[in-house]
């Protein structure tokens, strides 16, 4: 199937996004202290996994915010990426909802309520795939998100179940808590197989990727 990305289509505007939100996410959350996680893992059981390519496979874990700009303009690479390597990489995601961003957390929720019904690709889709229309918003966006679950043909009664139950925001919170532990300040971050990877062009990941399936 052919693929909906060309290979690496982030213009140097989107590159400047990355960066520059980087940094502004940098600069709001430096202030944080980590959190509580006393044995920080950069995967773990729970953790939502997109491909598996097998126990040889190369390992890539990003922590992300939904509501993120430089995320968005990373997820093209991303997914153009995970069809090139599919089967030679497991990728898998992690939240990191940053304080400056109003529905970060609410994003994060209701992907994870989405994945209580296995359908967390899904919604991690079109998230990102909307975030134009609702990203900044100051208002709460649940019932938007609550719609696309409804879209998707989600059981509703479920759905808004995992939504309220405090183990869903719990789950978010564990990741979150882990990768401040880990150091991580900002979105996207990246780790290849536990290496931490510091994006300064978007052919950064790929480079990296390639040289892990390689060694």
């Amino acid at each position: 199937m052919k693929s909906l990305f060309t290979p690496f289509t982030v213009t140097a505007a989107a590159l400047a996004i990355l960066i520059v939100a980087g940094l502004v996410a940098f600069l709001v959350d430096r202030a944080q202290s980590p959190g509580p996680s006393a044995n920080p893992a950069i995967i773990r059981d729970d953790t939502q996994v997109l491909d598996d390519g097998g126990q040889d496979a190369v390992t890539v874990v990003e922590f992300l915010d939904f509501e993120c700009e430089a995320c968005s303009a990373t997820y093209p690479v991303v997914e153009e990426l995970r069809e090139k390597y599919a089967g030679r990489i497991t990728y898998a995601v992690r939240y990191f909802p940053l304080p400056g961003h109003a529905n970060s957390t609410t994003a994060a929720v209701a992907a994870e309520a989405a994945a209580q019904q296995d359908r967390f690709e899904d919604m991690y889709h079109r998230l990102f795939q909307t975030q134009s229309s609702w990203g900044e918003a100051q208002e709460s966006q649940a019932e938007t998100f609550r719609r696309y679950a409804a879209e998707m043909g989600l059981d509703m009664a479920a759905y808004d179940a995992a939504v309220a139950d405090p183990a869903t925001a719990a789950r978010v919170k564990s990741d979150l808590d882990d990768a401040r532990a880990l150091g991580v300040r900002s979105t996207p971050t990246f780790f290849v197989d536990g290496a931490p990877l510091v994006l300064q062009s978007v052919n950064d990941l790929e480079n990296a990727v390639k040289a892990a399936t390689e060694r």
